[in-house]
């Protein structure tokens, strides 16, 4: 599926899931009695329309109903609207289930398309941001626990379906998915996508949503989160300044900071980051066509 069929396809769903909202609200009793219980739908199709690895997933349910994945519950908003993502090494088969307010249940069985990943190769990184000491370990680790405090946040915010624009012009240096062999030395697969432009060029908010962390990280440097609702949260990072603060209300395309190298980056660039919960996610398919 090309760019322009992606972007109907998740302009689709969002008419779909708005006129199932308004079927709900004229008579929510039948739909708890007749018809499919959940409506599911990746938020940007791969071939053949299929959900994929690095993917995310846009769905509603009754209001009321619960949600499980492989067992695990996920959150459902007042309105029945929920998001749920698959990783970058997610099994090829899922099971989806929801057990309405009348105690009907349904599970889906999903497939999941495997991806083949990139490798990356990159050197002239300071050895300290590829073996880091005692100390500088110390602060990284203070640094994950509160990112992952951050990770476990599912707010009701509604953004997550709104749709997303790019952060940032400039040429794509790097993709979601590679391996990473950083200074000769196999790392952590890279769990982003990079914009390489000039120190100082603007970045912008991928999509409406608050600011959850606005601050100086050992490996992103200066870094941004925001959340778009739903357990849904970019990442802006290695900026050269932060135009915003923790808390701030931001909407689509409003300016939070500029294009740096701070951190672990050899160069100008934004890594350009996108969770649901804990699990990274790929941005590009997401964004209108280049």
């Amino acid at each position: 599926m090309n760019a322009t069929a992606t972007r109907r396809a998740l302009l689709g769903l969002t008419s779909t899931l708005l006129a199932a909202c308004a079927t709900e609200q004229q008579g929510g009793a039948a739909t708890l009695e007749g018809g499919p219980l959940l409506r599911i739908e990746p938020a940007a199709p791969a071939a053949g329309g299929r959900f994929a690895q690095g993917g995310l997933a846009l769905g509603r349910v009754p209001a009321g109903s619960k949600v499980t994945l492989d067992g695990k519950p996920v959150r459902v908003g007042p309105d029945g609207r929920f998001a749920l993502g698959f990783g970058r090494d997610a099994e090829a088969d899922a099971r989806l289930g929801v057990t309405a307010p009348n105690g009907r249940t349904e599970v889906r069985a999903l497939s999941v398309l495997k991806r083949e990943w990139d490798v990356q190769r990159i050197s002239g990184l300071p050895q300290s941001m590829v073996s880091p000491n005692a100390q500088q370990m110390a602060r990284i680790q203070r640094e994950r626990t509160r990112i992952a405090a951050i990770r476990r946040i599912d707010s009701d915010l509604p953004h997550f379906s709104e749709g997303f624009v790019w952060p940032a012009q400039g040429r794509i240096s790097g993709v979601f998915g590679s391996q990473r062999i950083l200074n000769g030395e196999a790392r952590a697969p890279h769990l982003g996508l990079d914009i390489a432009a000039p120190t100082g060029a603007p970045v912008r908010a991928m999509g409406a949503g608050q600011v959850l962390l606005a601050e100086d990280l050992y490996f992103t440097g200066n870094t941004v989160l925001v959340d778009h609702g739903r357990g849904v949260v970019s990442l802006y990072a290695h900026l050269s300044r932060m135009d915003v603060r923790e808390g701030e209300v931001l909407q689509q395309g409003q300016a939070l900071g500029a294009i740096g190298a701070t951190g672990r980056a050899t160069g100008p660039h934004l890594h350009l980051g996108l969770h649901w919960l804990s699990t990274a996610l790929d941005p590009q398919p997401l964004l209108p066509p280049l």
